[in-house]
C-alpha cells in the first residue's frame, strides 16, 4: 500500500539506512521538544512517545523510510488501518493528535515542506463521562466504612476528602502529613505536571481527618512532616491499585450497580458542584484541568433539557396569553 502519489523512487540500500536513522531522530528529537514543554504531564508525554513509535513502526512495514513521502491520503490510510485493528474512535483521535504536533514540528523544523495532515478532518467522538454516583449513592458510599476499626476510619477519611476536595488518586495517595491544614480546612496537592494546587474542603471533612490522625495515623508507623498521610497496613506507601480494592469493596457492600473506579468520586465531586450551581472556571481549577475543553463532559452530563429550563426560567414561559394580556385571545 502506497503512502503517496509519485512513482517510487529505486534507492540503494545504504540510502534507506541513512534515511530509516534520520527518521528515528526526527522521532527523537520532538520528544525531546516535548519534554521541555512543563504543561505536559509524564503520562502525556509516554503517550506520544507511544503513538509516535507506532506510527513510525507502520511506515517501516510500508517501506516507507523518507517523511517526505508521507501525504494526506497516506494519514488516510493509517487511519484506516487502526479502525480496522478494532481501536477505539478516542484511541484513534488521540493518536491523530499526536501526529499533527509532529508533522508541525517536522514542518518548523524544515524537514517537510507541507503537513500531510493539514487537510484531513480530524476523527471526532463524543466525549462520554464515566458512571457518577447520585449525592444519595454518594452519602451511602461514604457510610460504609467501619469507623470503629482503625483501617476503617483511616478508608473513611480517605473517602470523605477525596469527595470533598475532587482530587486524583494519585494526588490523594501522594499526600504528606505537612500537605494537610484540618483547622484551616486546606489541603496541598501537585499533579503530574507538578503544579501546585490549593484546596479547600468542609467542616464535616475536616472533623473525620483530624479523628483519623488523632486515633489512627499514629498507630500507622512514622508520622513525620514528610511521611505519607494515608499509608497502607504496613506503614509504606498506599498504592493505586491498593485504593482501587478499598473503593471497590465499600461499593459493594453499599448495593451499588454502577462501576466504581478510582476516579468515581472525583467525577461525582465535579458534577455535584455543576449541579449545584458553581462556575465552570472554579471547577477547572480545582480539578486542576489546564484545558477548559476538558471539563465538557461533565458539563454534558449536567446539561439539562433546554425546554426545561427555557419552561422554568423564562417569564413568557408563565401562564397564558391572558395572564399577559389582561383579556381573553378570543375577544380579538
Amino acid at each position: 500500500m502506497e503512502l503517496n502519489n509519485r512513482v517510487p523512487r529505486v534507492r540503494h540500500h545504504s540510502t534507506l539506512r541513512k534515511e530509516a536513522l534520520n527518521i528515528e531522530r526526527y522521532a527523537a528529537s520532538f520528544i525531546s521538544y516535548l519534554a521541555g514543554q512543563k504543561d505536559l504531564s509524564n503520562s502525556t508525554l509516554e503517550s506520544y512517545k507511544r503513538d509516535i513509535r507506532q506510527f513510525l513502526d507502520y511506515l517501516h512495514d510500508k517501506e516507507t523510510e523518507d517523511l517526505r513521502e508521507v501525504t494526506r491520503a497516506g494519514i488516510l490510510l493509517y487511519f484506516s488501518a487502526l479502525r480496522e485493528e478494532g481501536k477505539a474512535p478516542a484511541t484513534i483521535t488521540r493518536i491523530s493528535v499526536a501526529l499533527k504536533a509532529f508533522f508541525q514540528f517536522l514542518l518548523q523544523e524544515r524537514v517537510i515542506d507541507q503537513d500531510p495532515l493539514i487537510a484531513v478532518k480530524m476523527p471526532k467522538f463524543d466525549k462520554s463521562l464515566p458512571a457518577v454516583l447520585t449525592v444519595e449513592e454518594t452519602e451511602l458510599l461514604l457510610r460504609m466504612p467501619d469507623c470503629n476499626h482503625p483501617l476503617g476510619l483511616r478508608d473513611k477519611a480517605m473517602l470523605e476528602l477525596l469527595y470533598a476536595t475532587g482530587v486524583r488518586v494519585s494526588e490523594l495517595i501522594s499526600l504528606n502529613m505537612e500537605d494537610i491544614d484540618t483547622n484551616v480546612r486546606f489541603l496541598r496537592c501537585s499533579g503530574d505536571t507538578g503544579k501546585e494546587r490549593i484546596l479547600p474542603f468542609g467542616i464535616v471533612t475536616a472533623d473525620w481527618v483530624g479523628r483519623y490522625l488523632r486515633e489512627v495515623r499514629p498507630g500507622l508507623g512514622p508520622s513525620g512532616p514528610q511521611d505519607p498521610l494515608f499509608p497502607n497496613r504496613s506503614g509504606g506507601k498506599m498504592s493505586r491499585q491498593g485504593f482501587w480494592k478499598v473503593i471497590k469493596k465499600y461499593g459493594v457492600a453499599a448495593g451499588i450497580s454502577k462501576e466504581i473506579t478510582p476516579h468515581t468520586l472525583r467525577h461525582s465531586f465535579a458534577v455535584h458542584l455543576l449541579e449545584g450551581g458553581a462556575d465552570v472556571r472554579s471547577v477547572q481549577e480545582m480539578l486542576g484541568h489546564a484545558d477548559l475543553a476538558t471539563i465538557q463532559m461533565y458539563l454534558n452530563h449536567t446539561r439539562p433539557n433546554i425546554k426545561t429550563v427555557y419552561d422554568q426560567f423564562h417569564p413568557r414561559a408563565k401562564g397564558s396569553v391572558e395572564a399577559w394580556t389582561g383579556q381573553s385571545s378570543t375577544s380579538q
